[in-house]
């Protein structure tokens, strides 16, 4: 029997990341000794104390149903790290704990959008904005962040983007992929625009915690009253508890939104795993010293290998400010090597250096590669030790 797929899918663009990482692991499989640098997780287990507390709360019988939107103390749990961290309150009814920071985002799109609506990403954007914004029935209006502006947007780019078709505008700070921080005084900028015309500001804050060199991390929610009504925060534990596979995240902010993606919530998964509910508890109101650790070991990592990195013919890379991504422009050294693209250029990379990396094109930035140093730092040092031959090699 033939059957024919619903345009909504159909319209989906595949992962470049899923599918570089499938080569990669193929290439291994076969034995060949492939280093891969598209890892979007922490190379970390997750600490004890959360992994005990887990475990615990299965021995205790806590192994049935939860409300929808979350335990009543894991929202209180968030509220008091929204409180520590950024000095704002929330209540219970404004937050929704997910099965995953993705999975927050994709049903605030779900409840917020109908078929035309827009909403302005700016690039580079993780891999999943553009295509949740589709799924929802909107359009994703695409903004460059200028390489020269550290990859982000400013209030001008964002005035001129918007219409009279506009809902939402995508902030995700620090950044995946480019590691950029926006400044208090962007986010004041940014949030007076969203205010004047009324769009409702989506701040992805899911590496808040990993924040290098002395920077800090501002949600844009905490500058004022007014922007935190304005603004539904996505954030969760994957990243800065090294808690990936428990897949938890939540969303924070206007009451009535919250509410309509919970009873989306009730009828799609139900409730976020009841053991990881557990879980996260303790990683927010226990010891809080194993995320430092692991967020000054991403910081040495960085802090050796950017130079090396800079050191190869062609690359031209920005500092990150936080997440554990290096974004580099590669364009001279793909022009250099004789390929016609970025694209050509990270496929030779895994072929023949052997070294798996994302091509920009997946983040809406052609010229760039990504590479994840949450890895060994023995690995990232070989990792861009072929890269580097590999370029000598093959320059014109």
């Amino acid at each position: 029997m033939k059957f024919t797929l619903a345009d909504r899918v159909s319209a989906l663009t595949p992962s470049t990341t899923l599918a570089i990482t499938a080569k990669a692991k193929e290439m291994k499989s076969q034995g060949i000794d492939v280093i891969g640098l598209g890892a979007g997780e922490p190379d970390f287990n997750t600490p004890d104390h959360i992994i005990k507390a887990a475990y615990e709360s299965m021995t205790e019988g806590h192994t049935k149903y939860t409300p929808s939107g979350g335990m009543a103390k894991l929202k209180e749990a968030i509220i008091q790290k929204f409180e520590m961290d950024q000095e704002i309150s929330y209540k219970p009814a404004e937050i929704i704990v997910t099965s995953g920071a993705k999975h927050a985002l994709y049903t605030l799109f779900q409840v917020l959008l109908n078929n035309g609506d827009e909403v302005i990403i700016p690039t580079p954007y993780w891999v999943s904005y553009p295509e949740q914004v589709k799924l929802a029935g909107g359009t994703p209006v695409i903004v460059e962040g200028k390489e020269r502006n550290e990859y982000k947007i400013t209030p001008e780019q964002l005035k001129e983007a918007i219409t009279s078709k506009t809902k939402a505008v995508i902030l995700n700070t620090p950044s995946n992929p480019t590691g950029m921080l926006y400044s208090r005084e962007e986010l004041q900028a940014i949030g007076e625009v969203c205010l004047e015309k009324n769009i409702l500001i989506v701040s992805d804050e899911i590496y808040e915690k990993l924040v290098y060199d002395g920077n800090t991390h501002t949600s844009i929610a905490e500058l004022s009253q007014e922007f935190k009504e304005q603004t539904i925060v996505i954030n969760g534990v994957s990243k800065s508890h090294s808690m990936t596979g428990w897949r938890i995240g939540y969303a924070a902010g206007n009451e009535t939104i919250i509410k309509a993606m919970t009873n989306l919530a009730s009828h799609s998964t139900s409730n976020p795993t009841t053991t990881s509910q557990f879980g996260t508890v303790a990683a927010y109101l226990g010891d809080q010293q194993p995320v430092e650790d692991m967020r000054q070991s991403f910081e040495e990592r960085l802090n050796i290998v950017f130079d090396k990195l800079n050191n190869i013919p062609g690359f031209h890379c920005l500092k990150p400010q936080g997440a554990f991504y290096l974004f580099p422009n590669v364009s001279e050294a793909a022009e250099n090597t004789g390929y016609n693209n970025v694209d050509e250029f990270t496929k030779a990379l895994l072929e023949e250096a052997k070294v798996a990396v994302i091509p920009g094109s997946g983040f809406g930035a052609e010229d760039n590669i990504r590479l994840s140093y949450a890895t060994s730092l023995d690995s990232l040092e070989k990792a861009i030790g072929r890269m580097h031959d590999f370029v000598v090699s093959k320059s014109k």
